[in-house]
């Protein structure tokens, strides 16, 4: 009997993107030519630091920080976020209030509830149906304790954009001495970013959102801000931040982001958009009851699309859209595997809206196909009819 592999198609892009093959192929040469510790002062060391140093500054570039200085390796988005809320915390001894919103990464939610504990006063700001803060409420929250604001750059759930201009300008009208703090883990790649022009102070990301690869991503620190180490250790990345330099993923974050500089953001929402509709579009032909999550026009990224199909369960869909060879998700994938409702279709909707147990999260990303994305336009109308009817 033959066997007939089934083809897969991935819409998890929001979670993370495949790796491209030129980062692959500059992590595997990395890997196999350059193993020198870039901390040593030989020549296998200065071979190591002239790539980590090139990343840096083709990094550096890319969000017009001022100088390369600014950018400091981690291993991703979720240690520059506890990178940035521990250590203001404890630079102001706990005795401080920190402003951030109620659909937050669960790397800034949690680590805001152990702060709590400790003394700091935290406020959550509520959303909109759309998924967005009020600048009023913002203005109203602040205070003469208030030491940082921290907020997404888009939503990871739904892709609404914070205004990060107006907020840098709002934080630093009020009080100059205020941190400003992006999540900046589905902007890069999805948004112009400019730190200068937006008024950040800390910024983070992570390279396997862009295409590279895992466990490696960045803390944009502003010149003259200065935070108590995470990690403690050695002295590398300027004594900012220990550990032995993962010259490889660097250079790889490197690449992706060389790959991004000739990308146009906004030609790519417009092909996202395309996909967006290529998916409503078959859902309306065929009458299937669904609403869209969010919003799909204003201050909204649209590499995601949120969508509550009435009456189905959300691990039921996934498990069939899974048998089919369709990878989506209920929403972060920082909470696989929990039946935990959403907190940011909580925050949007209220805990008794049938949408917290009856929605999807498409993502698409740079490596999406047209072809796919009908493909799961008709998986999904098939899955729709079959389960409404039942």
């Amino acid at each position: 009997m033959e066997i007939v592999e089934r083809k897969l198609i991935y819409l998890d892009n929001a979670a993370t993107t495949p790796v491209s093959e030129e980062v692959v192929a500059e992590v595997t040469k990395q890997l196999a030519e350059n193993f020198g510790n870039a901390s040593s002062t030989h020549t296998f060391g200065r071979k190591a630091l002239e790539v980590v140093d090139e990343a840096r500054h083709r990094i550096a570039k890319f969000i017009n920080a001022k100088n390369d200085d600014e950018i400091i390796f981690t291993s991703g988005g979720s240690e520059s976020n506890n990178t940035v809320l521990r250590g203001i915390a404890k630079k102001y001894h706990y005795d401080c209030q920190i402003i951030t919103t109620a659909v937050e990464h669960p790397s800034i939610l949690n680590t805001t509830k152990e702060l709590e504990a400790s003394g700091v006063d935290v406020v959550y700001l509520p959303v909109d149906e759309t998924g967005h803060i009020s600048l009023a409420d913002l203005k109203a929250a602040l205070t003469e304790k208030t030491v940082l604001v921290s907020m997404m750059a888009v939503n990871n759930e739904v892709g609404s954009i914070n205004d990060l201009a107006k907020i840098g300008q709002i934080v630093h009208e009020y009080n100059p001495e205020i941190c400003f703090h992006v999540d900046a883990v589905q902007g890069l790649g999805n948004i112009d970013l400019d730190v200068q022009a937006m008024q950040i102070d800390f910024m983070s990301t992570s390279a396997h959102k862009i295409n590279g690869p895992k466990y490696i991503g960045f803390l944009y620190e502003k010149a003259g801000l200065t935070l108590p180490s995470l990690i403690t250790g050695g002295e590398q990345e300027k004594k900012r931040r220990a550990g032995t330099t993962d010259t490889p993923g660097i250079a790889g974050f490197g690449e992706a982001v060389k790959l991004l500089q000739d990308v146009s953001r906004s030609d790519e929402q417009k092909r996202y958009q395309e996909f967006q509709q290529i998916v409503l579009d078959a859902l309306d032909a065929n009458e299937i009851k669904y609403q869209v999550n969010g919003s799909l026009t204003g201050l909204v990224s649209h590499h995601t699309l949120n969508l509550h199909l009435i009456g189905i369960g959300t691990y039921v869909m996934l498990t069939n859209l899974d048998l089919a060879g369709f990878a989506v998700s209920g929403g972060s994938a920082c909470t696989a595997g929990s039946l935990t409702p959403s907190h940011v279709l909580t925050a949007m909707y209220g805990a008794d809206s049938p949408r917290i147990e009856e929605s999807i999260r498409i993502s698409f990303g740079r490596l999406t196909k047209k072809s796919e994305v009908e493909a799961f336009a008709d998986a999904l109308v098939k899955m729709a009819k079959r389960l409404q009817k039942a």
